[in-house]
């Protein structure tokens, strides 16, 4: 692990591997280790570069915004000189990846995203739009929670009522727990940020680089009208299932992780 101030934050990083440069942005509550099962895999073929994102971990603990995150990731990836780069991204990660994708396309060779929690792109007629709601009133009680200062209790909250269900926070390893509590005040900021279930179709449609839009069978199903909206507009999207995985196929199904993520991004290399 190695540290660096960029964006005027100091944020804790990995590199490992060689090759083609990909970046792993990991999701809400999480950090760089969330990637531990994949990163080793992905190093075969490419020069692999993960972070904690701001106030998460290791990195500094500082509040922040979506765009916050936006300018960090480009600002770390023009300083480690990596851009452009192949990124993948999981749930939140992939609200920051195409931010960047909007924003900024130079410094993108493909994007990867599983299972972005662009809600506000589910249109209020949807058949599960119910469940989208039902899913932002879970989200603000936890974040409520964690207002309050119960950052275990919220983190409890948010595994067993909005992310995979009941039962699931007693069967986590103590670090996996331990990770939760100490990010919860991250995802307090994200809930309050009106950027961070939002992203830019109107850029997105002119994003010409090649992108993976990924789901879970075992997920909830509004995450495949979010991931059907994304693949209408943006020019050379592709889809893929993962069968019996839920929202975080980089632990649960690694080996399929890393072999469908790889060949897709040489794919992209070779044009």
């Amino acid at each position: 692990m190695a540290l660096i101030r960029v964006n005027g934050v100091e944020l804790a990083y990995e590199i490992e591997g060689s090759g083609s440069p990909l970046v792993l942005v990991h999701g809400s509550w999480s950090d760089r280790h969330g990637w531990d099962r994949v990163a080793a895999g992905f190093a075969r073929d490419f020069t692999v570069v993960r972070c904690d994102r701001r106030g998460h971990s290791e990195s500094e603990r500082v509040p922040g915004s979506t765009r916050d995150d936006v300018l960090d990731l480009a600002s770390l990836m023009e300083a480690l000189n990596v851009a452009p780069a192949h990124m993948v991204c999981s749930s939140f990660g992939g609200i920051i990846g195409f931010h960047l994708a909007a924003s900024s396309p130079e410094l993108l060779r493909s994007l990867v995203s599983h299972e972005p929690p662009a809600t506000s792109l589910v249109p209020a007629d949807h058949e599960v739009r119910r469940l989208v709601d039902e899913a932002a009133k879970g989200e603000e009680g936890v974040s409520a929670q964690i207002e309050s200062g119960d950052h275990e209790g919220a983190a409890r909250r948010f595994v067993e009522e909005v992310a995979f269900g009941p039962g699931t926070w007693n069967r986590l390893p103590d670090p996996l727990r331990a990770m939760f509590v100490r990010n919860a005040a991250t995802f307090a900021e994200e809930v309050q940020d009106p950027e961070a279930r939002w992203v830019d179709l109107e850029a997105l449609r002119t994003f010409e680089r090649p992108v993976l839009l990924t789901q879970g069978s075992d997920s909830p199903e509004w995450y495949g009208a979010v991931i059907a909206r994304l693949a209408d507009v943006l020019p050379k999207a592709s889809r893929h299932l993962y069968r019996g995985a839920g929202h975080m196929p980089q632990g649960t199904h690694p080996d399929e992780f890393v072999e469908l993520v790889s060949g897709f991004l040489r794919r992209a290399d070779d044009g």
